[in-house]
């Protein structure tokens, strides 16, 4: 699979692109920051930000796009901004059809390092392990957005297999839930598979 990481922010918004499949050596595609000017208004830059997203959607063509979940932080001017660029980039990727995936930094750093509490230092290291490259991307934004792409790689399996058996649950049990609500009993079935009451 091939996914697009999305490490949001207004005046650098990393982005990283990464080939593979769980359990396989992964490879870098793309990786860089898309870039706007603090002192230009703020709807310009987001505007600034599409642009840029749009480009490596259309430049690298991913199948997923994974982006840093936004937490809340004591600099509330910081993760406003944070937040918007956010949601441009699951914007620009919900317009293409693009299934998005959102992961939390101690899940992305968790899965990269082992360790929820790993520094930026630590993410950028093991990036470029996994990735076998010659130093580090630089800067840490481009790492954080090639760590949350290998995060996405690495963890889709588990999460398909979650949904899969949530969705088969969720038919398995639909008949008997329709039938609550409307008061129908539905017939059991003899151990042979025929209803009871039935010839």
């Amino acid at each position: 699979m091939r996914v697009l990481g999305v490490d949001p922010g207004l005046t650098r918004c990393g982005v990283g692109v990464v080939d593979g499949v769980a359990g396989r050596p992964l490879s870098m595609v793309g990786v860089g920051v898309v870039r706007t000017p603090a002192d230009t208004d703020i709807a310009e830059r987001l505007v600034l930000v599409e642009r840029g997203i749009e480009q490596w959607l259309d430049e690298f063509q991913p199948e997923f796009v994974a982006v840093e979940r936004v937490f809340s932080q004591h600099n509330v001017r910081t993760v406003m901004g944070t937040a918007q660029a956010s949601a441009v980039a699951m914007l620009c990727a919900a317009r293409r059809g693009l299934p998005v995936a959102l992961h939390t930094p101690s899940e992305v750093k968790a899965a990269v390092t082992g360790s929820g509490r790993a520094d930026k230092a630590q993410v950028g290291a093991m990036v470029t392990r996994l990735l076998r490259l010659d130093a580090p991307p630089k800067p840490a934004d481009a790492a954080d957005a090639l760590a949350l792409a290998i995060c996405h790689i690495w963890r889709a399996p588990a999460t398909n297999r979650l949904q899969d058996a949530v969705a088969a649950h969720r038919r398995a049990t639909a008949p008997h839930a329709a039938a609550r609500s409307t008061g129908t009993r539905i017939p059991a079935l003899r151990p042979g598979g025929t209803q009871k009451g039935t010839s």
